[in-house]
């Protein structure tokens, strides 16, 4: 089977571009799928990658610590300060512990999203210093307000 690309070139260069903008449409896609690829009926928990993988014992902690890793390189490629990167790699960290625990490690990962905690880190430093990457964020995301 062959690999397709998007058939508009605009699209593909937001999808392969070092520019900010791409990465950022990047992070945000990579986030959604750790963290939010359907709701939990009745509960409005985002579920995504993360706590499915945290069902394989230890393994699937690994894969979701490495998946969530991409997104702090990608930030540190953009030359964000080693301070946000640290911050990032003490919540991946903290979430592989978590995760590592056998029979109930998953419940954590419903709870400690360092994806998500990741990402608003990563937008915020480029809101801040790349404000031409700023997009409107209606209802794809978390409703339930700051927490």
């Amino acid at each position: 089977m062959r690999a397709t690309t998007p058939s508009d070139p605009q699209q593909a260069g937001a999808l392969l571009g070092r520019d900010p903008a791409s990465v950022r449409k990047r992070v945000e896609g990579m986030e959604n799928m750790l963290e939010g690829l359907f709701v939990i009926p009745g509960t409005n928990m985002r579920v995504g990658l993360d706590v499915l993988l945290g069902v394989l014992p230890v393994g699937g902690s690994v894969i979701a610590a490495a998946m969530g890793s991409w997104l702090a390189w990608e930030a540190r490629n953009l030359g964000m300060p080693r301070r946000y990167f640290f911050r990032m790699a003490g919540n991946i960290a903290l979430d592989a512990l978590l995760g590592a625990i056998p029979v109930i490690g998953t419940v954590p990962d419903l709870f400690f999203k360092s994806n998500t905690r990741n990402l608003k880190i990563i937008r915020s430093w480029l809101d801040k210093n790349h404000p031409r990457t700023v997009t409107l964020d209606i209802g794809t995301h978390d409703t339930r307000g700051p927490r």
